[in-house]
């Protein structure tokens, strides 16, 4: 029997093409670059303006899950849940993150947002009792390590403008990686009653409303001819490649592609914010970024490479890209 079922998963994991790897690549190019790009955004409008915006986007787009006959059908303990989604996942990670790469580089942001599995792993064995196995704790430190090294050796290589905030920047994108984290627990259990979409849409919906009176205080005073038209375009990708670009080709992907090799791809993530934060924005890498990408690359593919790996803990990273939080 474990022979066959050994036969069956090699099997399994060679069916997928480069087209469906192409897909998860072009999810994670799609979050990492929205890293930086949010900076970008930021300098010409306020960051609770921009959040309002990236969520009225999303919920034009996502309107035709918003169907009252459905609505009516998920429980109160599933509407419980999508809220905990909602507020740790779309309306504290978009603020903790936005805030956050406004203070450091998006090259560090980039490192740090993509240790997103790592936490999951941390949250589903303190949270769901999940084993842990050698190698998905090695991943652990190694990201620990990488996260540890940008902190402790930040100045001028940061690019971040006055150094004295950027540890500040850093953490604030820590704490959106935590809620990113809770929000992929949280999703575990919806997963069985409710599309992915679904989910989508919903926790869309409630980060909406919840970011609507914070949103509204700058709208009120703000002078929208201030701001540039490649930055009102560069606003719209945003929303499109996070609540729905990225969503699709990441779940195209994962249809085809084996979960726990799904995670390898996430490296990617860092790799894309890097590039637009030296391309387009002009900064400076220096070795602790060097350092941290590799502890962070190396962990990642050394828990998702095929093998006896703790699947549950990482699996969940197909969940995580959900747009609307990934990015």
């Amino acid at each position: 029997m474990p022979a066959n079922t050994s036969t069956a998963a090699t099997a399994h994991s060679q069916l997928f093409s480069p087209v469906h790897a192409l897909f998860l690549v072009g999810s994670m190019a799609l979050v990492g670059s929205n890293v930086g790009l949010g900076k970008s955004i930021i300098a010409h409008v306020p960051v609770l303006l921009f959040a309002l915006l990236r969520f009225v986007i999303a919920i034009v787009c996502l309107a035709p899950w918003y169907r009252p006959a459905r609505m009516r059908r998920v429980s109160r303990p599933e509407w419980l849940n999508l809220f905990l989604q909602a507020f740790f996942g779309t309306f504290l990670f978009t603020l903790l993150m936005l805030n956050g790469v406004r203070l450091t580089s998006a090259m560090a942001a980039g490192v740090i947002t993509s240790t997103i599995p790592a936490t999951v792993a941390i949250l589903s064995w303190l949270v769901l009792r999940e084993r842990l196995s050698r190698r998905t704790v090695a991943s652990v430190l190694l990201a620990v390590a990488g996260i540890a090294v940008l902190n402790i050796a930040r100045g001028d290589s940061h690019g971040a403008g006055e150094n004295s905030q950027a540890w500040l920047g850093n953490l604030m994108i820590l704490g959106a990686v935590l809620c990113e984290s809770i929000y992929v627990i949280l999703s575990r259990r919806l997963t069985q009653t409710l599309a992915a979409i679904e989910i989508c849409a919903y926790t869309h919906l409630i980060g909406g409303l919840l970011m609507l009176p914070l949103g509204l205080v700058p709208l009120l005073t703000f002078d929208a001819s201030t701001v540039p038209a490649q930055t009102w375009l560069m606003l719209l990708w945003y929303a499109l490649s996070a609540s729905v670009f990225s969503f699709w080709l990441w779940m195209k992907g994962i249809r085809h592609v084996p979960a726990q090799l799904a995670g390898v791809f996430t490296s990617v993530l860092p790799v894309a914010a890097a590039t637009y934060g030296i391309v387009v924005l002009g900064e400076q890498p220096g070795w602790p970024h060097g350092v941290a990408l590799a502890c962070v690359l190396a962990g990642i593919v050394l828990a998702s490479w095929p093998g006896r790996i703790s699947r549950g803990a990482w699996r969940g990273k197909a969940a995580s890209a959900d747009p609307g939080a990934g990015a």
